[in-house]
């Protein structure tokens, strides 16, 4: 087979592929024995019917049809891996042509991973904010404790803000009740937002028994951005009581014995998330600070269709929560030009980041293990929250294995690459990552192990030990 690259862009290039009838061969024979077995002639047995023959009932054209379509996919393959190609979609095939002599030939025009010289990383530097932990977020999450350990009471007053309320809601479009839009009994805080708009301003003042109606826009389902009336009926007004925060609260809401040793704990725990959170912020920065230093072309039809996937995935989160894109857009301060060019460069620095990893992977001749597939299935199927057995079968099944296995080389590609940066927070100190575990807690260097002379005889008997141990499992 001969085969010559014409280079188109820095990421697509036409392959010419040249077959002899010698290569070919094996699959024509497969064809005729194939068809062989499909055709009834009489005088020959089902499966013995001649090559001769084969060529007067169905013709010469359709075996060798059949021989090429066997053959010409094995041949883009052995032509991408003679040229060092990585395709990056299916190829555009073109120019079938049967040479006189019955070898044939064809083009092929695909996108491949562009040519990238990885730049020096060593000592690249980036700076994150600081992991503080302030008495605010410390407080913070010791009120969001007393509040899962708060009684509500039943009050004779009207609604005010942070009362809870159990109501009856309605909601109709020209007398019809609107599909979805009918609740009884729900316990609901006044303030929370997130539910119907208006709903918040109708709640305040009303006491159990009394009722309401008001009109307003739906934000989800069939008929959002409609008028609709709502009407809301109060059950009951309860209002909430916190418990006290002292050593009798600490006992009851946590294994700790006094309010000082719990809010320690929640001062600890914390700084660990607050560590994590400055973990993948210095991953990003420095992966950054890396994608300045290369200029990686990328191939616009594969930057295309990750936009298009990446703003589908965004307005699907969006209608299952209810939001239209329009008030995302105002709730996020950005017009529809902002909110796309932001989309853009995230894709393109996501795709380029891809590539250089998997070069970086490549260069440094990455393996994994069964252990590390079988933790990061575990991990993707929590952050999917499904079943992990059940995510693994779907991974299998549908051949996204290879997929996942990329994203662990391209894991310990970046790994290498921070862990030989400079990273400091906004006031200049260091920041830990290579010693920091998965918990946010900081390990210790481990020493390395010093042989002195007279340890000699010991090692080697260890050693022997070992090599007898892996001779006879």
């Amino acid at each position: 087979m001969k085969s010559a690259v014409e280079t188109l862009s820095p990421t697509r290039v036409k392959l010419t592929v040249e077959v002899p009838f010698e290569e070919l061969k094996p699959s024509l024979d497969a064809a005729y024995q194939s068809i062989a077995k499909q055709i009834n002639v009489p005088g020959f047995r089902r499966g013995k019917v001649p090559p001769m023959v084969i060529d007067r009932q169905v013709g010469r054209g359709a075996v060798l049809e059949q021989a090429i379509n066997d053959t010409l996919p094995k041949k883009y393959v052995e032509a991408l891996e003679a040229n060092d190609l990585t395709p990056l979609a299916q190829p555009e095939i073109e120019g079938l042509e049967v040479a006189e002599d019955e070898g044939f030939g064809f083009t092929a025009e695909v996108d491949v991973k562009p040519t990238i010289v990885v730049p020096d990383y060593e000592g690249l530097t980036a700076e994150v904010p600081a992991a503080e932990v302030s008495d605010s977020d410390v407080d913070e999450q010791v009120e969001a404790l007393r509040e899962r350990f708060a009684t509500l009471n039943d009050v004779e007053r009207p609604a005010a803000d942070g009362d809870f309320v159990v109501l009856d809601l309605r909601a109709t479009k020209d007398g019809e009740v609107v599909d979805g839009a009918e609740v009884s009994g729900m316990s609901y805080r006044v303030g929370r937002g997130g539910m119907i708009d208006g709903l918040d301003e109708a709640l305040v003042g009303l006491s159990a028994g009394e009722d309401k109606t008001f009109e307003t826009e739906l934000v989800g389902g069939d008929l959002v951005g409609e008028k609709v009336e709502v009407s809301v009926a109060v059950t009951q007004v309860q209002e909430q009581e916190l418990p006290e925060i002292d050593d009798e609260f600490a006992q009851m809401a946590s294994e700790f014995d006094t309010v000082e040793e719990l809010t320690t704990d929640v001062r600890e725990r914390l700084g660990r998330g607050k560590r994590l959170e400055q973990a993948a912020e210095a991953r990003d920065a420095v992966l950054e600070a890396l994608l300045e230093k290369v200029d990686i072309p990328l191939p616009e039809t594969m930057v295309a269709d990750e936009l298009n996937a990446r703003r589908q995935s965004v307005e699907q989160q969006l209608a299952m929560a209810g939001i239209t894109m329009d008030k995302y857009l105002e709730d996020e301060g950005q017009t529809v030009e902002e909110f796309e060019a932001d989309l853009e460069r995230r894709v393109r620095d996501a795709v380029a980041a891809q590539f250089l990893l998997d070069e970086i992977a490549k260069e440094k001749a990455f393996g994994i293990d069964q252990a590390e597939l079988s933790q990061h299935l575990v991990r993707r199927a929590q952050q999917a929250g499904q079943d992990p057995q059940e995510f693994a079968n779907h991974m299998f099944e549908h051949n996204h294995i290879p997929d996942l296995v990329q994203e662990i080389l391209r894991g310990k590609a970046l790994a290498v690459v921070v862990e030989s940066a400079v990273v400091t927070d906004d006031a200049g100190n260091p920041v830990e990552l290579k010693n920091l575990r998965p918990d946010g807690t900081i390990g210790e260097d481990e020493p390395e192990a010093e042989v002195t002379e007279g340890d000699d005889a010991e090692v080697e008997a260890a050693e022997a030990e070992a090599d007898k141990a892996d001779d006879e499992a």
